[in-house]
């Protein structure tokens, strides 16, 4: 088992709850796993998620990336500080019309003053779909 990288205690109800009234609570974007070294979040294909082909939006999978990206950075930082993103890039692999996607957010580097995050998107038959980097900048809060 991994060693946990979180340095408070959270759930995925005190996270879900924390996102109320965000784009990610427009999407329906709903964080549904928190193990020791990943947060995991779900997002639905529907209207809101579709570009005009009738396939998930690059724009919406980014969205997932970097919603569940930046929540699990926040929570491997001293209450003190406040994690924002600094770059992402995403690859897409495969496209989706229905159901839902998973993103699964897991460190690569967890520095002093940046994070590096590996973020995979899973359709429902757990065919990787996308691949995303996100870099966070870690801030003093004011």
């Amino acid at each position: 088992m991994s060693k946990p990288i979180w340095t408070v205690s959270v759930d995925v109800k005190e996270i879900n709850e924390r996102c109320r009234n965000t784009l990610s609570d427009h999407l329906g974007i709903e964080f549904i796993e928190m193990g020791p070294a990943h947060l995991t979040a779900r997002m639905p294909i529907d209207r809101r998620t579709i570009q005009p082909m009738g396939i998930m939006h690059g724009g919406a999978s980014c969205v997932l990336a970097e919603t569940v990206g930046s929540a699990a950075a926040n929570y491997c930082v001293d209450p003190t500080k406040v994690c924002v993103g600094l770059d992402i890039n995403i690859n897409h692999m495969k496209a989706v019309k229905s159901g839902s996607v998973t993103g699964v957010a897991s460190p690569f580097h967890l520095g002093k003053t940046t994070q590096v995050w590996d973020i995979k998107i899973y359709d429902e038959t757990k065919q990787l779909i996308a691949v995303s980097r996100l870099t966070i900048a870690i801030i003093d809060k004011k």
